[in-house]
């Protein structure tokens, strides 16, 4: 483990350099590839940084017991980039060679090792993930309803052709042929409904093009993809009171798990702090307080700039709230918004005295074994002068998926 983080290290310094090599060599020598990936410059740009930010994520979680289901929910959801065996092969070859080419004198046999037997782990995991899935790869789902909240904000009601299934808080990816090879997570904000019906609430940004074109450009009768639903902020039922944290459109899935407790309400009393750049983003604000008239075990609170003042004095009001509401060390938190805003919470809300482990959220967002005699892992001296070939070199060993939808 020692030896990957030391070289990661390195290649950190360089992590540009280190990506586009990638690409170059994975498109170069595998070019049926390309088409996998967006066309766009600007959406390539965006698939280099997922690129860096899941091998961060991966190289900080080494020894953290939580990697495998991670990676295995990689494994599944890549079915939707109609990712084959062959495909992990080709990029662990080029993934070797932009960690070889940006390591210089630091990239020794042993770095080589740690490394082909780490990919060889990682790939097994995913593929592992994939053939476990007995999902679709996506669903179809119909849009039947868009509303608009100004420019920049859009609620998507979808009616998905098969049963889709979720837990209120979670989210989904998203493409639409608007934006072809294009995904994006975004949550879902509703309880399940006997319609089958989800709820997308989408905030445009700026320079985003599926974004855009969801906010925008969609219309009811379009057909949307839908990814496998995932993350874990989910309600975790206890005897403890309950603080919700919602920024911006990281309110629908705190809507969603409201929208449940509503018709099964929680053992002690919830605050839900609603915070927004301006008024005018409280887009859903009639139905909080609703739920808040309705619901006696719910308390709201709102937070936004003063007229005039810049958007981060919000954040500023969100700490003199949550310094009134004390009693953190008995709470369970849910937090949602965007991740520097998670960041910062997360952080305030422990000099508070909240517990890490009652802190609720999701991570937001986009995997060798060479053997000895008997099954053991080669020692270093084997395994330079007599490196085996990884079975990610060679898939077509492999069995063949049986996911009927392919």
């Amino acid at each position: 483990m020692r030896i990957l983080k030391s070289s990661f290290a390195v290649v950190e310094r360089r992590a540009e350099h280190a990506v586009k090599f990638f690409y170059s060599h994975l498109f170069w020598h595998n070019p049926g590839i390309r088409d996998l990936f967006p066309a766009s410059f600007e959406e390539m740009e965006r698939q280099r940084d997922r690129l860096f930010a899941a091998l961060t994520h991966v190289i900080a979680h080494l020894d953290d017991e939580s990697l495998l289901p991670y990676l295995r929910d990689l494994g599944r959801d890549h079915r939707r980039f109609l990712a084959r065996p062959e495909h992990y092969a080709a990029v662990g070859c080029s993934l070797l060679a932009a960690l070889a080419e940006t390591s210089g004198e630091s990239w020794t046999p042993r770095v080589e090792k740690a490394w082909a037997e780490a990919y060889q782990v990682i790939a097994d995991a995913m593929i592992a993930g994939a053939d476990a899935s007995e999902d679709p790869p996506w669903w179809d789902a119909e849009v039947v309803r868009h509303l608009r909240y100004g420019p920049d904000i859009g609620v998507l009601t979808l009616r998905p052709h098969a049963p889709f299934p979720y837990l209120p808080g979670q989210y989904t990816s998203v493409s639409s042929e608007r934006v072809p090879t294009t995904w994006r997570t975004y949550s879902i904000g509703n309880a399940p409904r006997p319609d089958g019906t989800v709820d997308l609430h989408v905030s445009r940004i700026d320079q985003g093009r599926l974004s855009t074109a969801l906010v925008r450009e969609t219309q009811p009768g379009d057909v949307l993809r839908l990814g496998a639903a995932g993350g874990r902020l989910t309600f975790r039922r206890a005897d403890r009171p309950v603080s919700f944290i919602a920024a911006g459109t990281g309110w629908a899935p705190i809507r969603a798990m409201l929208e449940d407790l509503a018709e099964h309400p929680p053992d002690q009393d919830a605050r839900l702090f609603v915070v927004a750049r301006d008024g005018a983003h409280l887009y859903d604000r009639p139905l909080i307080d609703a739920y808040a008239a309705s619901c006696r075990w719910l308390g709201v609170t709102y937070i936004t700039p003063a007229p005039g003042q810049h958007r981060n004095q919000a954040t500023a009001r969100l700490a003199t709230a949550l310094g009134h509401r004390g009693m953190w060390p008995d709470q369970d938190v849910y937090l949602s918004g965007p991740p520097p805003f998670i960041e910062e919470t997360a952080h305030l809300l422990q000099e508070l005295g909240a517990r890490p482990g009652r802190l609720f959220h999701d991570s937001v967002p986009a995997a060798g074994k060479g053997q000895g005699p008997g099954g053991r892992p080669l020692g270093f001296g084997e395994w330079f002068l007599n490196r085996p070939s990884p079975h990610w070199h060679n898939p077509a060993g492999r069995a063949p998926r049986d996911h009927g939808t392919g």
